[in-house]
């Protein structure tokens, strides 16, 4: 490289390369919302839905919320891809606690965007929310410590005829959810 002010040694030199900070993909009715922990001596405190009759309010998007779930991820779980076909069914994630690699991808018919994946990193010490439309295959990976993500659905889960479709974890490359060694 001609344009480095500090010259390198060639062995450096010829394989060194530079990390590049795309804009990340989106997805086509995906949107997200910070949260807010009200800290204090005694601890902390944080919203998660303010909800009145037309459903969830003060979000960039509507959801009206059918069932509120808890699921908890053993460490270094990888629980992917779940697509919610048979009927609409459109969710709201937050992970508080621990961390989870979350990918998205829309599989949607027509979409504009058909096909773009993207990569959240979700952690219960800055929680933020991502609206997953139907259609859209989302999965995730726990951190070292497991996590444990909150969800608001607008349909209710029916053990007797699950709308929860699923593709095989790795359907979209293993290298989704290898390790990055930096």
């Amino acid at each position: 490289m001609t344009d480095m002010k500090i010259q390198l040694a060639p062995e450096y030199a010829d394989i060194l390369k530079f990390e590049a900070y795309p804009a990340a993909p989106q997805i086509e009715g995906v949107w997200f919302h910070a949260l807010k922990k009200n800290r204090s001596e005694n601890g902390a405190f944080m919203e998660y839905l303010r909800i009145g009759e037309e459903g969830v309010q003060g979000l960039p998007g509507t959801l009206v919320p059918r069932q509120i779930s808890v699921s908890w991820a053993a460490p270094k779980r990888i629980n992917a891809f779940h697509i919610h076909v048979k009927e609409e069914q459109n969710e709201i994630w937050c992970v508080v606690g621990g961390q989870l690699m979350i990918w998205l991808v829309d599989c949607r018919a027509g979409s504009p965007t058909l096909g773009v994946k993207r990569k959240l990193v979700f952690s219960g010490e800055q929680p933020m929310m991502v609206y997953i439309p139907s259609g859209v295959a989302h999965g995730y990976q726990a951190g070292e410590q497991g996590a444990t993500l909150i969800y608001s659905m607008d349909a209710q889960f029916n053990i007797a005829d699950p709308n929860e479709g699923r593709l095989p974890w790795n359907h979209f490359g293993d290298d989704l959810w290898a390790e990055d060694m930096g």
